[in-house]
């Protein structure tokens, strides 16, 4: 059995931009020790497998892997391999496609422009808020003053699959300063569920976003993600519960990527709903290069 494999940019306007992603097809035969050395070979963040090239109970059937490990759950590659999916599969406009991943059932919708795929969105499970922490704890992990973090809302570790640690920062060049501090970075995961730190601040490099946010999770062999669709979904919720622009409802732009040149743009959407905070996350993707794994 063969197994083509393609490559796309994952909340990209471009080619060369946003996250990449590796999609392997026909993995059913495939054990988990060699998914996760093909995942290592690829050396992207993470490395998807389709199982089979049909839907099973309703979805198609989806792994993915890290440089190091499986993962339930994580955002890009929800998105790309449901692009992989229309196209090399279905090979036709579908309204949305359901990935069948280690969290559950997660459907993807599609948006349309000139017959291709536009913006693509994936509904999130519901957000689960954790641990809370001070700005003394986070400010000398990532090399800031306890000034630059806005202390008007709460440093939090937020879950919509997988957790993250959400740092409100005042401005931009906040944003542009943090650099982990590997010590201290260390000494905090130690007893945390989140292992990765999310920061963002209002301020952006584009008139037409709302807010700019970096990614860091060197625990997972990740210095700094481009861009991050489950730490998004997790922010979308954090607004909400929060009242950050003061309304149980948001619906805006993040830039994401641009410290590593990489620039990336998610679109957020999230409502709070009889006390159940709703998330979707979109974006773009863009087909790169595709071959066979010999």
């Amino acid at each position: 059995m063969t197994h083509p494999f393609y490559l796309v940019d994952v909340f990209a306007e471009d080619k060369y931009a946003g996250n990449q992603l590796a999609v392997i097809r026909n993995a059913a035969n495939l054990t988990g020790e060699e998914m996760q050395k093909i995942a290592a070979e690829m050396n992207y963040s993470e490395t998807t497998f389709i199982l089979q090239d049909e839907p099973i109970q309703g979805g198609y059937s989806v792994r993915i892997f890290s440089l190091d490990e499986e993962l339930p759950f994580a955002g890009h590659p929800t998105l790309g391999t449901a692009y992989i999916i229309q196209q090399e599969l279905i090979r036709s406009e579908v309204d949305e496609v359901t990935l069948n991943l280690g969290v559950g059932p997660i459907p993807v919708s599609f948006s349309y422009l000139n017959g291709r795929p536009d913006i693509l969105w994936m509904k999130q499970i519901p957000p689960v808020f954790g641990r809370k922490y001070s700005p003394r704890d986070l400010a000398p992990v990532l090399g800031l003053t306890e000034g630059q973090i806005d202390n008007r809302h709460p440093i939090e570790e937020v879950s919509t699959g997988l957790p993250f640690i959400i740092v409100p920062l005042k401005n931009l060049a906040a944003v542009k300063s943090c650099r982990v501090n590997m010590e201290r970075y260390e000494s905090l995961i130690e007893d945390t569920d989140a292992k990765s730190i999310f920061v963002f601040s209002p301020e952006c490099y584009s008139r037409e976003n709302q807010l700019n946010a970096r990614m860091f999770d060197h625990y997972h062999g990740i210095p700094e993600d481009p861009a991050t669709g489950s730490a998004n979904g997790c922010l979308a919720a954090y607004l909400v519960k929060n009242r950050y622009f003061g309304t149980e409802v948001v619906d805006l732009r993040v830039e994401q990527g641009y410290e590593i040149k990489r620039p990336s743009l998610l679109f957020l959407k999230a409502e709070e709903k009889e006390g159940i905070i709703e998330v979707e996350v979109g974006g773009r993707v863009v087909m790169v290069a595709g071959g066979e794994l010999l």
